[in-house]
């Protein structure tokens, strides 16, 4: 009966170390069940395209350790011109695992260090539409001329200035899968019609007196007269250019209603890789 007894106990230990060795097997992953991470190496570099008459310097950002051919987004500046902020953001969508070109829409570069300059720098290319559109064009092509790119999946993002010009050109009819708009101005030199392409996304503040009420109720008329697929969002007490972290201190050097606001940087951004990853 002793002996019985010990043989069972001795089985007992038996089966339960052969189940502690299959569970110290399941939770040890071997190198080849581990999920290999993906480091992400950012690369940008200057790239200069043209149109007939005019020479633009833009910056082309991707992940190098991705190999196949992705979505690019094109990102189209603040009124200020092409500055490191718009190749922030293009790093940002480079993170994110698409190619971004940050246009430069007013030539060789060229930037505005007083609001003065700035407006009339705007006004030359949003009064001039055909220019406009030649330019966008011209970065266009390039992007999708890039051998990163999948020319097939292509959105447009901008700032203030900026996302007045993509929204323009989504209006026109230019073949882009999503375009998204940061404190922009609605009121457009070509207002939506039935030409649009896109899936549309603007971002603004409820606070800013740069977007008058009456402006978004005729925007959102018209998108909704032609049956667009978009989305108008206020974020509460943002004023102009809350994306951006240089806002407060143009704000004061310039006296103009310019803040940052985190919040709906954070969450405006959010919307945008959303948008991109139901378009892609």
């Amino acid at each position: 009966m002793k002996n019985n007894r010990l043989m069972y106990v001795a089985m007992i230990f038996a089966v339960a170390f052969i189940i502690s060795c299959k569970q110290d097997k399941r939770e040890k992953p071997t190198p080849e069940t581990e999920t290999m991470v993906e480091e992400v190496s950012v690369e940008g570099k200057e790239l200069v395209y043209e149109t007939d008459s005019t020479s633009m310097k833009g910056y082309v950002a991707y992940n190098s350790n991705l190999k196949e051919k992705r979505p690019g987004v094109l990102v189209v500046h603040e009124w200020w011109g092409h500055n490191e902020y718009s190749r922030e953001r293009a790093d940002m969508l480079a993170e994110l695992g698409y190619v971004a070109l940050a246009v430069d829409m007013y030539g060789d570069g060229k930037m505005a260090q007083h609001p003065d300059d700035a407006g009339k720098f705007s006004g030359m290319v949003m009064k001039n539409i055909d220019v406009a559109k030649a330019r966008f064009d011209a970065a266009l092509e390039a992007l999708k001329n890039n051998p990163h790119v999948d020319p097939d999946k292509i959105a447009a993002i901008g700032y203030c200035f900026g996302g007045s010009v993509v929204l323009t050109m989504a209006d026109m009819g230019v073949d882009l899968d999503a375009v998204a708009a940061f404190h922009s101005g609605v009121q457009l030199p070509v207002m939506p019609t039935k030409d649009i392409k896109a899936k549309i996304l603007v971002c603004n503040g409820a606070a800013d007196p740069f977007v008058s009420e009456e402006s978004i109720i005729n925007y959102t008329k018209a998108m909704d007269s032609v049956g667009a697929d978009y989305e108008y969002i206020a974020y509460e007490d943002a004023v102009h250019a809350f994306t951006s972290k240089a806002a407060d201190s143009l704000g004061k050097k310039f006296d103009l209603p310019l803040a940052y606001n985190q919040d709906a940087d954070e969450k405006s951004w959010a919307e945008l890789q959303k948008l991109l990853n139901e378009v892609f």
